[in-house]
């Protein structure tokens, strides 16, 4: 047990180590430190990169949590299954005794009737509560992988199709809730330091999730993956102008320009008067039926007043004209 404690923390180190590199590297490539002298330089990132890193470290987190969580509960489950042989032992040690006329300590008979749970273990001491104990752990091991590939967004389809709230198009409120579950569950029995220990980083976690899938609903998964950074990156357009979002601006314009009939194509088609004819939008123009229209619904159209420009001429009463100066 001591050796597989120490494996598990072997490659707990290891992988904050590659997580470590990982995001150093990756702020590298984005954004690289080094001058033309070969120097650091400490280069200001956008808002977005900041949220980014942000969100990524928050994944991480996520991910080291659901790894203790997945090897505590492994020594767990071995734990209980060795104290549940130790009390079957026991408990036939007993029978045979009486069996054979002897009596054992009033104390050992005492404990093994009216205890809760099993000495040395989160099994109740109940009808099928070995089933129900190591059924849970075993729920519990399994919802840890599930939310650790979900994290890796691995396999994406799978997710997307059968358990939608773990998919790309969900926030990461719904991880949140599923990670404080399972840290409560662990947290409600009596456990080990080891065990203990991950379940509080568990259930911190998921409260933080929780945090950032309330702060960025839905949009929060695309904010922290890698191909639509790089999907941004190769962007011509630029996102920002004078520190306001033009992206929705952008996007309808372009559905706009999407939905506009081809000149080229109605030339050809002769489609244009019909689909104009079509349209239940059409508008009136500014001659007389627009100026009617207008009428209707209570707008009114005033005429400007007819004025001259200086250097125009005047009629005078007689009918000549003469020029004005300038």
């Amino acid at each position: 047990m001591r050796s597989f404690l120490d494996g598990v923390k072997a490659l707990n180190a290891v992988l904050v180590h590659l997580a470590t590199w990982f995001i150093s590297r990756l702020a590298a490539s984005i954004y690289p430190f080094k001058n033309s002298q070969n120097r650091f330089d400490v280069i200001m990132l956008p808002p977005r990169a900041y949220t980014f890193i942000g969100l990524n470290g928050v994944r991480l987190l996520s991910i080291i949590a659901l790894t203790l969580v997945f090897a505590s509960n492994i020594v767990t489950l071995v734990n209980d299954i060795q104290a549940v042989n130790r009390f079957a032992a026991a408990d036939k040690t007993a029978l045979n005794s009486t069996s054979d006329g002897t009596t054992l300590d009033s104390n050992t008979t005492l404990l093994m009737s009216d205890m809760d749970y099993i000495m040395g273990s989160t099994v109740p001491n109940q009808p099928a509560g070995v089933f129900w104990a190591v059924l849970n752990r075993l729920l519990i091991i399994g919802q840890s992988v599930l939310l650790i590939m979900s994290e890796f967004g691995w396999p994406s389809r799978f997710f997307d199709h059968y358990f939608p709230v773990l998919g790309k198009d969900f926030g990461l409120g719904a991880l949140g809730v599923m990670q404080c579950l399972i840290g409560a569950a662990i947290l409600s029995h009596r456990v080990d330091t080891f065990t203990l220990v991950a379940a509080f980083f568990l259930f911190s976690v998921g409260c933080l999730n929780i945090l950032v899938g309330l702060i960025w609903r839905a949009s929060a998964k695309s904010k922290r993956s890698v191909t639509s950074w790089r999907e941004h990156a190769k962007s011509a357009l630029p996102t920002h102008v004078a520190g306001v979002d033009v992206r929705p601006v952008m996007s309808a314009a372009t559905s706009a320009g999407a939905s506009a009939p081809s000149v080229i194509s109605n030339m050809f088609t002769g489609s244009d008067r019909a689909s104009q004819a079509d349209s239940s939008k059409s508008g009136f123009g500014f001659g007389r039926q627009g100026e009617k229209t207008a009428g209707l619904k209570g707008y009114l159209i005033s005429k400007p007043i007819e004025s001259l420009p200086r250097y125009a001429t005047k009629t005078n009463a007689t009918g000549s004209s003469g020029a004005t100066a300038v």
